[in-house]
């Protein structure tokens, strides 16, 4: 049994897929099926039952994965203490990012990682705000920027930027001429929003449940800027981060504040252990401060991690 079986065991039990895995370790299924039978014979012991859907952890692969974890995280520990003294040394930086932020974040952040950490590689994944929280726990993500605060236990948020939910809707609509949007008025429009996956979705459906109200969905759409691109041709309404008006900004289309109640938006950096990732919260929350203050305005960032929650 070596560090390469162990990691390979660890990715199939926590998909509970050999294709997925092998898809998250960029190897092929073939080549991961023939480690995990390599591993099963050195340890004479059977760690998955198969079936035709999915992979189901024995007894024995509850207890290997729950010695696997510490010892993986132990070398991946050691491998960057000695990566210091290399100096040049690549490192690796995996960050998932809400598709509600992205448009109006990422882009600037990567070239300002790339001037203040050269030698650092980001990997960016577009997920969900559960997708990202999923990843963050089993420690295929080191940082997230998602919604505040983070559902799961375990998690812990560094405090970015507040925005709020905005209606959006086209130049003809009936409410072009409203400088603002009552909720209850919000509720009677035909709707064409984000999946139920998505979590502006799901914060849109909670503010409208407790007022006893449902949305009118008459179309979805997994993607924010197919979303916008709709809208002109339609009737119809969106509700989106208003802060996505400055990045994707488009002239067919009215960004309506909502009131009665507002519904406020906490944006941030969500991590799992706040230890080891210090030093990248503080790189990444000064530079996104500097994005969203502007290059004059850096005074105004700060890198101390006081939102931690």
């Amino acid at each position: 049994m070596d560090f390469k079986q162990l990691r390979y065991f660890v990715a199939v039990y926590e998909e509970g897929h050999v294709g997925r895995a092998a898809e998250r370790l960029s190897i092929s299924q073939p080549a991961l099926s023939q480690q995990i039978r390599h591993l099963e014979q050195n340890l004479d012991v059977s760690l998955f039952e198969r079936s035709s859907k999915r992979l189901l952890p024995t007894l024995a692969a509850h207890t290997l994965y729950n010695h696997a974890l510490p010892l993986l995280d132990g070398l991946q520990r050691a491998r960057e203490a000695l990566g210091n003294f290399k100096g040049q040394a690549l490192r690796t930086l995996a960050i998932g990012v809400l598709q509600t932020v992205h448009t109006s974040l990422v882009p600037q952040m990567l070239e300002r990682v790339r001037k203040a950490q050269p030698h650092l590689v980001v990997q960016i994944y577009e997920l969900t705000g559960l997708e990202i929280e999923r990843r963050l726990l089993n420690g295929s993500l080191d940082i997230g920027i998602s919604y505040l605060p983070p559902r799961q236990p375990g998690l812990h948020g560094v405090m970015l930027y507040e925005d709020e939910l905005t209606l959006v809707i086209p130049a003809d609509h009936p409410l072009r001429e409203f400088k603002k949007v009552s909720m209850s008025q919000a509720a009677e429009l035909p709707m064409l929003l984000l999946g139920e996956e998505f979590q502006v979705r799901q914060i849109w459906q909670t503010q409208l449940a407790s007022l006893g109200r449902r949305p009118q969905v008459q179309a979805e759409l997994n993607n924010m800027a197919g979303i916008l691109d709709s809208l002109p041709h339609t009737r119809l309404a969106t509700v989106l981060p208003g802060r996505s008006q400055k990045a994707l900004g488009n002239t067919g289309l009215l960004w309506k504040p909502l009131t009665e109640p507002r519904v406020p938006l906490k944006v941030g950096l969500v991590c799992r252990d706040v230890q080891r990732q210090q030093a990248s919260l503080a790189l990444l929350r000064t530079l996104l401060e500097e994005v969203m203050n502007g290059p004059d305005d850096r005074s105004n960032s700060s890198t101390t991690l006081d939102g931690l929650s």
